[in-house]
């Protein structure tokens, strides 16, 4: 094993090598560091080398171990959902401090589900509705609200249509925010991940945000609170569309490393 895993750091970084390994062996990484003698057999050798070199070519981590952690639970993940990133805990703990224990939330483009399936354990007398366009999507995240035990409403569909005449306590959503042509779509991880679920298509990345903004308050309770997440440098333009939707009590929220991540309002 030690002979192998120092093979690999050399081509994907001691990090990458060990997660791989712990998830070749369904072992920790204690027991990995406690038996560094261990033989592998001639299959899982073979399975390794393969984990390696699609690493080694830039395929997500994540994607070939198939979970992700958030808010200390496992996600199940695969190439048809983005991957839970630690910033968008961020939108979590907004969300929690603004969802009364029996509201009704709404997750838009709800991916892996991460997010309603956290705000559905953490909340379990709030009725969580999540919505998505992609069917594929909605397997994965299905499957994790089984996984957790989380109870979840999941509709297909673009944006607010499945949800066409309903009010909820707290909207939020992490959409495509990147802008077209940003070069970091070509760059890591995001190379593999779904497009239509890192850019909308628009040349400053706010088209879906500012649709989700405009359509809020129609679906939102009195005294109802929207979230979004959005880039690093958007924060004004989502704090002018919120004003300009009519939200009051207008917040930005920063991220661990300070950078502002969420916008949100309040409608009266």
């Amino acid at each position: 094993m030690r002979a192998a895993l120092e093979e690999a750091a050399a081509a994907i970084g001691a990090v990458d090598a060990r997660v791989l390994a712990c998830h070749l062996l369904g072992a920790s990484r204690a027991w990995l560091i406690a038996n560094p003698m261990h033989v592998l057999t001639e299959s899982q050798d073979a399975q390794y080398d393969s984990l390696v070199a699609r690493r080694a070519m830039g395929m997500p981590v994540a994607y070939l171990t198939g979970t992700r952690e958030f808010w200390g639970r496992d996600f199940a993940v695969d190439p048809a959902v983005l991957i839970p990133r630690p910033e968008t805990e961020t939108l979590v703990e907004a969300a929690l401090a603004r969802l009364p224990a029996a509201g009704a939330v709404l997750d838009l483009g709800t991916g892996s589900g991460a997010i309603a399936v956290t705000l559905a354990c953490e909340r379990p007398g709030a009725a969580v509705c999540a919505v998505d366009a992609s069917a594929e999507a909605l397997e994965v995240a299905r499957a994790n609200a089984a996984r957790h035990g989380a109870k979840v409403e999941f509709l297909h569909g673009s944006w607010y249509a499945p949800v066409a005449g309903r009010r909820f306590d707290l909207l939020l959503a992490n959409p495509p925010y990147v802008a077209e042509g940003d070069h970091h779509l070509a760059e890591g991880d995001l190379r593999f991940e779904p497009r239509v679920a890192l850019t909308d298509g628009s040349r400053d990345g706010l088209d879906a945000l500012r649709g989700i903004i405009a359509g809020a308050p129609a679906h939102l309770a009195p005294g109802g609170w929207l979230l979004v997440e959005h880039g690093w440098d958007q924060a004004p333009a989502c704090r002018d569309l919120l004003a300009r939707a009519g939200f009051t009590q207008i917040v930005a929220i920063a991220d661990l490393a300070g950078t502002p991540r969420v916008a949100g309002g309040r409608r009266e």
